[in-house]
């Protein structure tokens, strides 16, 4: 289990004129404007209840980016790998298969190489593939995880970031401890859930 002990001062985001220029930054600091367009309807709504700064709400959105970049940007890489990048505060979380122990640590090394990447949380497996009843069963238990997490602890995805590969829930977020605790315990007990990965980053509670 992946525990990240940090203590992090809460910068919450409370107008709308920070989001526009963040969103004008995010569209311009980045060659790949289609892939950034996508995401600016649900940034507008998510930002506002971050707990990450405007300019590292951008950040991560660029290095998810720039690593699904690099997925694409060989042949043997293309062949090789099936990954979801997910980045929060500069922890860069990688989940996902690469069928070839020649090519993960060439990706690896690559994705710590990144502008403002922190950290490279490696969860990636080296195998094939999932089939789509298993990534259609992982996007079921992402839905079910967040329903639950809204409902008893009042924790969103703009403060927990859920991402399930192969049954396994990896969490991610500035959080208490005691959010975090909460957050873990209510995620067990969703159908489906094999194991659960805390990639948190601690603040005191004020």
């Amino acid at each position: 289990m992946i525990i990240l002990l940090s203590s992090l001062k809460s910068n919450l985001i409370h107008t709308s004129r920070n989001v526009v220029i963040g969103l004008t930054l995010l569209v311009t600091l980045s060659g790949c404007v289609t892939a950034l367009v996508a995401g600016v309807a649900i940034a507008t709504v998510d930002i506002l209840h971050d707990r990450r700064t405007v300019g590292e709400y951008i950040d991560d959105s660029a290095i998810e980016v720039t690593a699904r970049n690099i997925v694409v940007s060989k042949p043997e890489y293309r062949k090789a790998a099936h990954l979801k990048p997910t980045s929060w505060n500069g922890i860069l979380l990688v989940t996902g298969e690469i069928d070839s122990e020649q090519v993960k640590p060439q990706l690896i090394s690559k994705f710590s190489n990144i502008q403002g990447v922190r950290q490279v949380v490696d969860e990636t497996s080296i195998t094939g593939k999932t089939r789509l009843l298993a990534r259609s069963n992982d996007a079921w238990i992402t839905s079910k995880v967040k329903s639950r997490l809204v409902l008893k602890t009042g924790l969103d995805a703009n403060r927990v970031k859920v991402v399930t590969t192969r049954g396994s829930v990896y969490l991610m977020g500035i959080v208490t401890r005691e959010e975090a605790e909460k957050a873990t315990q209510y995620t067990q007990t969703v159908r489906g859930v094999k194991r659960v990965v805390k990639v948190f980053e601690y603040q005191e509670p004020k």
